[in-house]
């Protein structure tokens, strides 16, 4: 599995930034309130970036050779793949609620202190959670097995480089 890219978090982000903007913009329009994301969004997605973290650590450890800890690759597997959905899922709540805080801070009449800390603390505990992904995908990433081999696999051999397969 390849390891998350900055491009396609940016991306996922930038497409969270825009419903937010078009969310808020359709609640005005229509006469309703404007989201204001509660403060429970913010504590469960520390709590999970947290708990990424700490699911990866041993995985870490045992790669490093740093524990005599045997760990399941099914484990590991799993733990990865929570940890890219993290990172991914993280850079979509930032977005959304980075939409949703350009909205009110560019109205006319400026929204109460209250929406405003509860947007701003949901797009912090999303970074929290989008870093803690990345930092848990990078805890179980695996060494190359030639320290030389510093290459993207996409790009193909070098040029007039021949490969024996056994």
């Amino acid at each position: 599995m390849k390891r998350t890219r900055p491009t396609t978090l940016v991306i996922i982000g930038l497409i969270g930034v825009v419903v937010g903007l078009l969310t808020d913009a359709a609640l005005a329009a229509s006469g309703r309130a404007l989201l204001v994301p509660p403060v429970t969004l913010s504590v469960t997605l520390a709590v999970i970036a947290v708990i990424v973290v700490v699911l990866a650590l041993p995985i870490r450890r045992a790669i490093h050779g740093n524990t005599g800890v045997r760990i399941d690759p099914f484990r590991a597997a799993r733990t990865v793949v929570l940890a890219k959905a993290c990172s991914i899922m993280g850079s979509l709540l930032a977005g959304l609620p980075i939409g949703l805080l350009l909205f009110m801070l560019t109205r006319t009449v400026i929204a109460d202190t209250s929406s405003i800390v509860l947007t701003s603390s949901a797009i912090l505990a999303a970074l929290l959670l989008l870093t803690g992904g990345l930092l848990a995908e990078w805890f179980c990433t695996l060494p190359p097995d030639d320290p030389d081999a510093d290459r993207d696999d996409d790009r193909g051999p070098e040029p007039g480089a021949t490969h024996s397969h056994a």
